[in-house]
Protein backbone atom coordinates (compact mmCIF):
# COMPACT_ATOMS: atom_id res chain seq x y z
CA UNK A 1 0.00 0.00 0.00
CA UNK A 2 1.23 3.45 -1.00
CA UNK A 3 2.02 5.77 2.04
CA UNK A 4 0.01 8.89 2.69
CA UNK A 5 2.84 12.20 3.16
CA UNK A 6 2.06 13.75 6.57
CA UNK A 7 2.25 17.02 5.26
CA UNK A 8 3.15 20.77 6.79
CA UNK A 9 0.27 21.85 8.20
CA UNK A 10 -0.17 18.09 9.97
CA UNK A 11 2.89 18.45 11.48
CA UNK A 12 2.56 21.93 12.92
CA UNK A 13 -1.21 21.04 14.10
CA UNK A 14 1.20 17.86 16.07
CA UNK A 15 3.77 19.98 17.54
CA UNK A 16 1.85 22.66 18.50
CA UNK A 17 -0.34 19.92 20.48
CA UNK A 18 3.17 18.44 21.76
CA UNK A 19 4.48 21.98 23.32
CA UNK A 20 0.99 22.67 24.79
CA UNK A 21 1.49 19.53 26.88
CA UNK A 22 5.29 20.57 27.30
CA UNK A 23 4.07 23.66 29.03
CA UNK A 24 1.37 22.66 31.35
CA UNK A 25 4.46 20.29 33.36
CA UNK A 26 6.40 24.03 32.87
CA UNK A 27 3.55 25.82 35.13
CA UNK A 28 3.20 22.95 37.32
CA UNK A 29 6.72 22.43 38.53
CA UNK A 30 7.20 24.72 41.43
CA UNK A 31 3.77 23.03 42.95
CA UNK A 32 4.79 19.55 42.00
CA UNK A 33 8.22 20.13 44.11
CA UNK A 34 7.27 21.09 47.49
CA UNK A 35 6.87 16.94 48.34
CA UNK A 36 6.16 13.60 47.38
CA UNK A 37 2.06 14.23 49.22
CA UNK A 38 2.25 17.70 46.31
CA UNK A 39 3.81 15.52 43.57
CA UNK A 40 1.56 12.24 44.02
CA UNK A 41 -1.74 13.64 45.40
CA UNK A 42 -1.76 17.13 44.47
CA UNK A 43 -2.07 17.89 47.88
CA UNK A 44 -5.78 17.23 47.46
CA UNK A 45 -6.62 20.32 46.22
CA UNK A 46 -7.99 18.78 42.31
CA UNK A 47 -11.16 19.62 41.54
CA UNK A 48 -13.91 16.40 41.51
CA UNK A 49 -15.00 16.76 37.49
CA UNK A 50 -10.83 16.76 36.51
CA UNK A 51 -10.01 13.75 38.31
CA UNK A 52 -13.02 12.21 36.65
CA UNK A 53 -11.49 13.46 33.15
CA UNK A 54 -8.49 12.10 34.12
CA UNK A 55 -9.31 8.77 35.19
CA UNK A 56 -11.29 8.55 31.98
CA UNK A 57 -8.00 9.24 29.87
CA UNK A 58 -6.05 7.18 31.80
CA UNK A 59 -8.43 4.18 31.16
CA UNK A 60 -8.76 5.24 27.43
CA UNK A 61 -5.12 4.17 25.67
CA UNK A 62 -4.07 4.99 21.79
CA UNK A 63 -4.56 1.33 21.62
CA UNK A 64 -8.41 1.71 22.89
CA UNK A 65 -9.17 4.78 21.02
CA UNK A 66 -8.26 3.12 17.89
CA UNK A 67 -9.19 -0.32 18.52
CA UNK A 68 -13.05 0.51 19.02
CA UNK A 69 -13.55 2.02 16.36
CA UNK A 70 -12.05 -0.86 14.28
CA UNK A 71 -14.05 -3.35 16.34
CA UNK A 72 -17.42 -1.56 15.55
CA UNK A 73 -15.90 -1.39 11.49
CA UNK A 74 -15.69 -5.51 11.61
CA UNK A 75 -17.91 -6.55 13.89
CA UNK A 76 -20.76 -4.67 15.81
CA UNK A 77 -21.27 -2.75 19.26
CA UNK A 78 -21.53 -5.50 21.56
CA UNK A 79 -17.69 -4.61 23.49
CA UNK A 80 -19.35 -1.40 24.52
CA UNK A 81 -21.20 -3.88 27.59
CA UNK A 82 -17.66 -2.78 28.71
CA UNK A 83 -18.22 0.51 29.01
CA UNK A 84 -21.64 -0.04 31.06
CA UNK A 85 -19.65 -2.39 33.04
CA UNK A 86 -17.54 0.76 34.39
CA UNK A 87 -20.52 1.86 35.14
CA UNK A 88 -21.97 -0.74 37.11
CA UNK A 89 -19.09 -0.96 39.69
CA UNK A 90 -19.36 2.73 40.11
CA UNK A 91 -21.56 1.99 43.78
CA UNK A 92 -19.42 -0.98 44.93
CA UNK A 93 -16.02 1.38 44.85
CA UNK A 94 -17.95 4.12 46.73
CA UNK A 95 -19.57 2.01 48.81
CA UNK A 96 -17.19 -0.41 49.87
CA UNK A 97 -13.41 0.59 47.85
CA UNK A 98 -12.85 4.25 48.58
CA UNK A 99 -13.94 4.75 52.52
CA UNK A 100 -10.81 2.46 52.98
CA UNK A 101 -8.75 4.15 50.60
CA UNK A 102 -10.07 7.55 51.99
CA UNK A 103 -9.88 6.36 55.74
CA UNK A 104 -6.26 5.30 55.69
CA UNK A 105 -5.20 8.23 53.40
CA UNK A 106 -3.07 5.65 50.84
CA UNK A 107 -0.30 7.41 48.42
CA UNK A 108 -0.26 3.71 46.73
CA UNK A 109 -3.08 0.82 46.54
CA UNK A 110 -0.64 -1.25 48.11
CA UNK A 111 -0.90 0.40 51.59
CA UNK A 112 -4.05 -1.15 52.22
CA UNK A 113 -2.42 -4.73 51.36
CA UNK A 114 0.10 -3.97 54.01
CA UNK A 115 -2.54 -2.85 56.83
CA UNK A 116 -4.77 -5.76 56.45
CA UNK A 117 -2.32 -8.72 54.78
CA UNK A 118 1.53 -7.41 56.01
CA UNK A 119 4.24 -5.65 53.71
CA UNK A 120 5.15 -9.18 51.52
CA UNK A 121 1.67 -8.74 50.08
CA UNK A 122 2.50 -4.88 49.77
CA UNK A 123 5.66 -5.57 47.99
CA UNK A 124 4.45 -8.17 45.97
CA UNK A 125 0.93 -5.78 44.71
CA UNK A 126 3.67 -2.72 44.25
CA UNK A 127 6.52 -4.94 42.15
CA UNK A 128 3.69 -6.55 39.79
CA UNK A 129 1.77 -2.83 38.90
CA UNK A 130 5.45 -1.67 37.89
CA UNK A 131 7.16 -4.05 36.18
CA UNK A 132 3.81 -4.59 34.03
CA UNK A 133 3.51 -0.88 33.49
CA UNK A 134 6.91 -0.29 32.23
CA UNK A 135 5.84 -2.83 29.56
CA UNK A 136 3.03 -1.12 29.24
CA UNK A 137 4.87 2.16 28.47
CA UNK A 138 6.29 0.23 25.55
CA UNK A 139 3.45 -1.19 24.09
CA UNK A 140 1.18 1.60 24.50
CA UNK A 141 3.97 3.96 22.42
CA UNK A 142 4.26 0.90 19.77
CA UNK A 143 1.28 0.26 18.75
CA UNK A 144 -0.46 3.71 17.80
CA UNK A 145 3.09 4.55 16.67
CA UNK A 146 3.01 1.57 14.23
CA UNK A 147 -0.66 2.17 12.94
CA UNK A 148 0.05 5.40 11.89
CA UNK A 149 3.36 5.21 10.63
CA UNK A 150 2.38 2.01 8.51
CA UNK A 151 -0.50 4.34 6.41
CA UNK A 152 1.86 7.56 6.02
CA UNK A 153 5.17 8.46 5.61
CA UNK A 154 6.16 9.50 9.01
CA UNK A 155 9.32 8.26 10.52
CA UNK A 156 8.41 5.75 13.32
CA UNK A 157 11.66 6.16 15.81
CA UNK A 158 10.73 10.02 15.70
CA UNK A 159 7.12 9.88 16.56
CA UNK A 160 7.79 6.72 19.33
CA UNK A 161 11.52 8.97 21.24
CA UNK A 162 9.16 12.24 20.54
CA UNK A 163 5.78 10.95 22.31
CA UNK A 164 7.78 9.10 25.16
CA UNK A 165 10.32 11.41 25.95
CA UNK A 166 7.73 14.31 25.98
CA UNK A 167 5.53 12.78 28.15
CA UNK A 168 8.85 12.06 30.95
CA UNK A 169 9.57 15.45 30.72
CA UNK A 170 5.79 16.95 31.53
CA UNK A 171 5.05 14.30 33.71
CA UNK A 172 8.90 15.12 35.39
CA UNK A 173 8.37 18.17 36.11
CA UNK A 174 4.62 18.70 36.91
CA UNK A 175 4.06 15.38 39.31
CA UNK A 176 0.40 14.48 39.34
CA UNK A 177 -1.50 17.43 39.26
CA UNK A 178 0.52 18.67 35.78
CA UNK A 179 -0.70 15.01 34.74
CA UNK A 180 -4.43 15.61 35.60
CA UNK A 181 -4.46 18.74 33.62
CA UNK A 182 -2.95 17.61 30.58
CA UNK A 183 -5.10 14.56 30.62
CA UNK A 184 -8.71 17.20 30.80
CA UNK A 185 -6.97 18.61 27.66
CA UNK A 186 -6.01 15.47 26.04
CA UNK A 187 -10.07 13.98 26.80
CA UNK A 188 -11.17 16.83 25.24
CA UNK A 189 -8.75 17.00 22.33
CA UNK A 190 -9.78 12.66 21.69
CA UNK A 191 -13.62 13.36 22.00
CA UNK A 192 -13.29 16.09 20.04
CA UNK A 193 -10.67 14.10 17.59
CA UNK A 194 -13.57 11.07 17.33
CA UNK A 195 -16.63 13.58 16.71
CA UNK A 196 -15.30 15.65 13.94
CA UNK A 197 -14.43 12.21 12.31
CA UNK A 198 -17.81 11.14 12.52
CA UNK A 199 -19.20 13.84 10.92
CA UNK A 200 -16.44 14.78 8.63
CA UNK A 201 -17.31 11.48 7.62
CA UNK A 202 -20.53 11.48 7.71
CA UNK A 203 -21.22 14.63 5.49
CA UNK A 204 -19.64 12.88 2.30
CA UNK A 205 -22.06 9.80 2.02
CA UNK A 206 -24.96 10.22 0.36
CA UNK A 207 -28.21 10.51 2.79
CA UNK A 208 -25.67 11.27 5.60
CA UNK A 209 -26.67 9.80 9.22
CA UNK A 210 -29.94 8.25 7.58
CA UNK A 211 -27.73 6.09 5.50
CA UNK A 212 -25.25 5.15 7.52
CA UNK A 213 -27.84 3.86 9.79
CA UNK A 214 -29.92 2.30 7.56
CA UNK A 215 -26.86 0.20 6.37
CA UNK A 216 -26.12 -0.63 10.38
CA UNK A 217 -29.31 -1.72 10.67
CA UNK A 218 -29.55 -4.11 7.72
CA UNK A 219 -25.95 -5.38 8.15
CA UNK A 220 -26.27 -6.06 11.95
CA UNK A 221 -23.30 -3.58 12.97
CA UNK A 222 -25.38 -2.07 15.78
CA UNK A 223 -26.48 -4.90 18.74
CA UNK A 224 -28.19 -7.79 17.13
CA UNK A 225 -30.12 -10.74 18.83
CA UNK A 226 -27.22 -12.78 18.20
CA UNK A 227 -25.32 -10.79 20.89
CA UNK A 228 -27.41 -11.95 23.40
CA UNK A 229 -26.59 -16.23 22.29
CA UNK A 230 -23.82 -17.83 24.15
CA UNK A 231 -21.78 -19.78 21.78
CA UNK A 232 -22.35 -17.80 18.66
CA UNK A 233 -20.07 -16.21 16.17
CA UNK A 234 -21.10 -12.80 17.64
CA UNK A 235 -19.76 -11.60 21.00
CA UNK A 236 -22.02 -12.58 23.82
CA UNK A 237 -22.92 -9.07 25.52
CA UNK A 238 -23.48 -11.11 28.80
CA UNK A 239 -20.01 -12.66 28.74
CA UNK A 240 -18.64 -9.10 27.96
CA UNK A 241 -20.28 -7.75 30.84
CA UNK A 242 -19.99 -9.76 33.52
CA UNK A 243 -15.95 -9.90 32.32
CA UNK A 244 -15.41 -6.38 32.28
CA UNK A 245 -17.22 -6.32 35.65
CA UNK A 246 -13.80 -7.97 37.21
CA UNK A 247 -11.28 -6.17 34.81
CA UNK A 248 -12.69 -2.90 35.98
CA UNK A 249 -12.41 -4.13 39.65
CA UNK A 250 -8.86 -5.02 38.78
CA UNK A 251 -8.22 -0.88 37.54
CA UNK A 252 -10.32 0.78 39.67
CA UNK A 253 -9.51 -1.11 42.85
CA UNK A 254 -5.89 -2.65 42.69
CA UNK A 255 -4.05 -0.49 39.94
CA UNK A 256 -2.12 2.51 41.46
CA UNK A 257 -2.56 4.79 38.32
CA UNK A 258 -6.68 4.54 38.89
CA UNK A 259 -6.56 4.33 42.40
CA UNK A 260 -3.87 6.75 43.47
CA UNK A 261 -6.77 9.64 41.39
CA UNK A 262 -9.13 8.75 44.75
CA UNK A 263 -6.30 11.12 47.11
CA UNK A 264 -6.19 14.19 45.11
CA UNK A 265 -9.68 15.29 45.81
CA UNK A 266 -10.38 17.27 48.62
CA UNK A 267 -12.93 14.60 50.23
CA UNK A 268 -14.45 11.41 49.91
CA UNK A 269 -17.60 12.98 48.37
CA UNK A 270 -15.34 14.32 45.58
CA UNK A 271 -14.00 11.58 45.02
CA UNK A 272 -17.39 10.21 44.72
CA UNK A 273 -18.21 13.06 42.10
CA UNK A 274 -15.45 11.70 39.94
CA UNK A 275 -16.28 8.43 39.52
CA UNK A 276 -19.74 9.69 38.34
CA UNK A 277 -18.07 11.85 35.87
CA UNK A 278 -15.87 9.32 34.92
CA UNK A 279 -19.10 7.14 34.64
CA UNK A 280 -20.52 9.64 32.66
CA UNK A 281 -17.66 9.90 30.08
CA UNK A 282 -17.80 6.39 29.49
CA UNK A 283 -21.45 6.21 28.92
CA UNK A 284 -21.74 9.41 26.35
CA UNK A 285 -18.83 7.99 24.57
CA UNK A 286 -20.43 4.45 23.42
CA UNK A 287 -21.71 6.24 20.59
CA UNK A 288 -18.79 8.41 19.80
CA UNK A 289 -16.40 5.76 19.87
CA UNK A 290 -18.38 3.06 17.79
CA UNK A 291 -20.15 5.39 16.14
CA UNK A 292 -17.06 6.22 14.51
CA UNK A 293 -16.29 2.77 13.36
CA UNK A 294 -19.80 2.77 11.86
CA UNK A 295 -19.57 5.89 9.88
CA UNK A 296 -16.41 4.39 8.19
CA UNK A 297 -17.89 1.47 8.23
CA UNK A 298 -20.50 3.28 5.49
CA UNK A 299 -17.76 5.28 4.30
CA UNK A 300 -15.60 2.48 3.03
CA UNK A 301 -18.78 0.90 1.64
CA UNK A 302 -20.64 4.24 -0.62
CA UNK A 303 -17.70 7.04 -1.29
CA UNK A 304 -14.29 5.25 -0.68
CA UNK A 305 -12.55 1.93 -0.78
CA UNK A 306 -9.79 0.65 1.10
CA UNK A 307 -6.63 -0.13 -0.10
CA UNK A 308 -6.45 -4.17 -0.96
CA UNK A 309 -4.94 -6.31 1.73
CA UNK A 310 -5.52 -3.11 4.22
CA UNK A 311 -5.00 -3.63 7.74
CA UNK A 312 -8.00 -2.34 9.83
CA UNK A 313 -6.15 -1.23 12.51
CA UNK A 314 -4.88 1.72 11.05
CA UNK A 315 -8.22 2.30 10.38
CA UNK A 316 -8.86 5.84 11.58
CA UNK A 317 -5.35 7.02 11.01
CA UNK A 318 -5.85 6.35 7.37
CA UNK A 319 -9.07 7.80 7.32
CA UNK A 320 -7.65 11.13 8.62
CA UNK A 321 -4.37 11.31 6.66
CA UNK A 322 -6.39 10.18 3.12
CA UNK A 323 -9.85 12.62 3.75
CA UNK A 324 -9.20 15.29 6.09
CA UNK A 325 -7.61 18.73 4.84
CA UNK A 326 -4.37 19.43 6.62
CA UNK A 327 -3.34 21.02 10.22
CA UNK A 328 -6.96 19.37 10.59
CA UNK A 329 -5.53 16.02 10.17
CA UNK A 330 -2.79 17.18 12.44
CA UNK A 331 -4.79 17.80 14.77
CA UNK A 332 -6.74 14.38 14.77
CA UNK A 333 -3.79 12.65 14.91
CA UNK A 334 -2.63 14.79 18.33
CA UNK A 335 -6.09 13.33 19.34
CA UNK A 336 -4.59 9.41 18.94
CA UNK A 337 -1.24 10.38 20.64
CA UNK A 338 -3.17 12.39 23.37
CA UNK A 339 -5.00 9.05 24.14
CA UNK A 340 -1.54 7.36 24.23
CA UNK A 341 0.50 10.40 26.35
CA UNK A 342 -2.37 10.31 29.24
CA UNK A 343 -2.34 6.16 29.64
CA UNK A 344 1.83 6.67 29.56
CA UNK A 345 2.00 9.88 31.88
CA UNK A 346 -0.26 8.47 34.65
CA UNK A 347 1.95 4.82 34.19
CA UNK A 348 4.70 7.08 34.83
CA UNK A 349 3.72 9.18 37.85
CA UNK A 350 2.69 5.78 39.19
CA UNK A 351 5.70 3.74 38.97
CA UNK A 352 7.03 6.34 40.44
CA UNK A 353 5.06 6.71 43.60
CA UNK A 354 5.13 2.37 44.10
CA UNK A 355 9.24 3.07 43.92
CA UNK A 356 9.36 5.94 46.21
CA UNK A 357 6.21 5.22 48.69
CA UNK A 358 6.32 1.17 48.82
CA UNK A 359 10.12 0.83 48.75
CA UNK A 360 12.06 3.70 49.65
CA UNK A 361 9.87 5.50 52.05
CA UNK A 362 8.74 2.53 53.66
CA UNK A 363 12.23 0.67 54.54
CA UNK A 364 14.30 4.10 55.06
CA UNK A 365 15.14 5.36 58.14
CA UNK A 366 14.82 9.18 57.22
CA UNK A 367 12.71 10.64 54.97
CA UNK A 368 14.16 13.91 53.39
CA UNK A 369 11.12 15.58 51.18
CA UNK A 370 13.38 17.31 48.61
CA UNK A 371 15.30 14.29 47.96
CA UNK A 372 12.39 12.28 47.77
CA UNK A 373 10.86 14.73 44.77
CA UNK A 374 14.03 14.29 43.41
CA UNK A 375 14.01 10.46 43.58
CA UNK A 376 10.74 10.20 42.52
CA UNK A 377 11.58 12.11 38.99
CA UNK A 378 14.60 10.16 38.74
CA UNK A 379 12.32 7.18 38.80
CA UNK A 380 10.12 8.68 36.10
CA UNK A 381 13.11 9.14 34.33
CA UNK A 382 14.17 5.86 34.15
CA UNK A 383 11.15 4.14 33.95
CA UNK A 384 10.14 6.13 30.85
CA UNK A 385 13.44 6.17 29.42
CA UNK A 386 12.78 1.72 29.37
CA UNK A 387 9.36 1.92 27.73
CA UNK A 388 10.76 4.49 25.54
CA UNK A 389 13.76 2.45 24.36
CA UNK A 390 11.38 -0.78 24.70
CA UNK A 391 9.37 0.71 22.21
CA UNK A 392 11.79 1.37 19.56
CA UNK A 393 13.52 -1.96 20.08
CA UNK A 394 10.31 -3.24 18.95
CA UNK A 395 9.26 -0.83 16.10
CA UNK A 396 13.26 -2.44 14.89
CA UNK A 397 12.59 -5.53 15.09
CA UNK A 398 8.95 -6.00 13.99
CA UNK A 399 7.40 -8.27 15.96
CA UNK A 400 6.35 -8.15 19.61
CA UNK A 401 6.01 -11.83 20.67
CA UNK A 402 8.53 -11.36 23.26
CA UNK A 403 6.74 -8.08 24.60
CA UNK A 404 3.80 -9.77 24.72
CA UNK A 405 5.27 -12.25 26.90
CA UNK A 406 6.59 -9.91 29.01
CA UNK A 407 3.07 -8.46 29.34
CA UNK A 408 1.49 -11.73 29.89
CA UNK A 409 3.46 -13.05 32.78
CA UNK A 410 3.54 -9.60 34.93
CA UNK A 411 -0.29 -9.13 33.45
CA UNK A 412 -0.90 -12.39 35.14
CA UNK A 413 -1.08 -11.19 38.64
CA UNK A 414 -3.40 -7.95 37.77
CA UNK A 415 -7.18 -9.53 38.32
CA UNK A 416 -5.87 -11.69 40.85
CA UNK A 417 -5.10 -8.98 42.96
CA UNK A 418 -8.13 -7.49 42.51
CA UNK A 419 -9.41 -10.99 44.48
CA UNK A 420 -6.84 -10.07 46.97
CA UNK A 421 -8.69 -6.81 47.90
CA UNK A 422 -11.61 -8.19 47.65
CA UNK A 423 -11.16 -11.21 50.03
CA UNK A 424 -9.28 -8.42 52.34
CA UNK A 425 -12.47 -6.36 52.28
CA UNK A 426 -15.32 -8.67 52.59
CA UNK A 427 -13.75 -11.33 54.31
CA UNK A 428 -12.17 -11.46 58.31
CA UNK A 429 -10.58 -14.80 58.40
CA UNK A 430 -8.46 -14.37 55.28
CA UNK A 431 -4.65 -13.51 56.07
CA UNK A 432 -1.22 -13.01 54.32
CA UNK A 433 -0.80 -16.74 54.03
CA UNK A 434 -4.00 -17.85 52.03
CA UNK A 435 -4.21 -14.76 50.07
CA UNK A 436 -0.31 -15.53 48.20
CA UNK A 437 -1.28 -18.96 47.82
CA UNK A 438 -4.81 -17.69 46.31
CA UNK A 439 -2.85 -15.34 44.31
CA UNK A 440 -0.22 -17.62 42.83
CA UNK A 441 -3.08 -20.53 41.88
CA UNK A 442 -4.77 -18.08 40.47
CA UNK A 443 -1.93 -16.62 38.78
CA UNK A 444 -0.94 -20.18 37.33
CA UNK A 445 -4.61 -21.21 36.41
CA UNK A 446 -5.05 -18.01 34.27
CA UNK A 447 -1.82 -18.93 32.33
CA UNK A 448 -3.81 -22.17 31.79
CA UNK A 449 -6.85 -21.16 31.26
CA UNK A 450 -5.92 -18.35 28.59
CA UNK A 451 -4.31 -20.79 26.46
CA UNK A 452 -7.81 -22.77 25.88
CA UNK A 453 -10.72 -21.43 23.33
CA UNK A 454 -12.18 -19.58 26.48
CA UNK A 455 -12.33 -15.72 25.95
CA UNK A 456 -10.26 -13.43 27.71
CA UNK A 457 -13.83 -11.92 29.59
CA UNK A 458 -13.92 -15.33 30.70
CA UNK A 459 -10.78 -15.64 31.94
CA UNK A 460 -11.25 -12.53 34.14
CA UNK A 461 -14.12 -13.76 35.90
CA UNK A 462 -12.43 -17.29 36.63
CA UNK A 463 -8.93 -15.77 38.48
CA UNK A 464 -10.74 -12.99 40.28
CA UNK A 465 -12.68 -15.91 41.91
CA UNK A 466 -9.72 -18.36 42.00
CA UNK A 467 -7.65 -15.49 44.06
CA UNK A 468 -10.57 -14.80 46.08
CA UNK A 469 -12.20 -18.52 47.28
CA UNK A 470 -8.47 -19.65 47.50
CA UNK A 471 -7.06 -17.27 49.33
CA UNK A 472 -9.83 -17.62 51.69
CA UNK A 473 -9.92 -21.23 52.53
CA UNK A 474 -6.29 -21.11 52.52
CA UNK A 475 -6.68 -18.83 55.11
CA UNK A 476 -8.33 -21.03 57.91
CA UNK A 477 -5.14 -23.67 58.88
CA UNK A 478 -3.06 -20.52 59.05
CA UNK A 479 -5.67 -18.42 61.67
CA UNK A 480 -2.19 -17.71 63.75
CA UNK A 481 -1.44 -15.36 60.86
CA UNK A 482 -4.44 -13.36 61.44
CA UNK A 483 -3.94 -9.51 62.22
CA UNK A 484 -6.34 -6.97 63.84
CA UNK A 485 -8.56 -6.27 61.20
CA UNK A 486 -10.88 -3.42 63.04
CA UNK A 487 -11.63 -0.52 60.67
CA UNK A 488 -10.27 -2.86 57.77
CA UNK A 489 -13.16 -4.88 56.65
CA UNK A 490 -16.75 -4.37 55.18
CA UNK A 491 -17.97 -5.21 58.85
CA UNK A 492 -16.34 -2.66 60.61
CA UNK A 493 -15.69 -0.08 57.58
CA UNK A 494 -16.85 2.96 59.92
CA UNK A 495 -14.53 1.88 62.82
CA UNK A 496 -11.25 3.78 63.12
CA UNK A 497 -7.90 2.22 61.86
CA UNK A 498 -4.23 3.48 63.80
CA UNK A 499 -1.50 2.18 61.95
CA UNK A 500 0.93 0.59 63.67
CA UNK A 501 4.04 0.11 61.46
CA UNK A 502 6.79 2.31 60.37
CA UNK A 503 5.97 4.55 57.16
Amino acid sequence: MKEVGFGTGNWIALIIYLIITLLIGVYFTKRAGQDTDAFFKAKGKVPAWAVGFSIYATTLSAITYMGTPERAFNSDWSYAAGNLAIIAIIPILIFFYIPFFRKLDVTTAYEYLEERFGIVMRVIGSLAFTLFHIGRVAIVIYLPTLAITSVSDINPYLIAALVGLLCVVYTFMGGIEGVIWSDVIQGIILIGGAIAVIFLGAFQIDGNFGTIAHEAMQDKKFISVDNWKFGTAAAAIPIIFIGSIFNNLHQYTASQDIVQRYQTTGSISSTNKSLWTNGLLAFITIPIFYGMGTVLYSFYNNVSALPEGFNTSALVPYFILTQIPPFVGGLLIAAIFAAAQSTISSSLNSISACVVVDLKQRFSKSSDQSKDVLFARLIIIVAGVLGTLASLYLINQETNETWDLFLLITGLFGVPIAGVFAVGIFTKRANSVGVIIGLIVAAIASYFIGKTEITPFSVSVIAFFISFVVGYIASLPFSKYNKNVVGLTLFTINDQYVKNHKQ
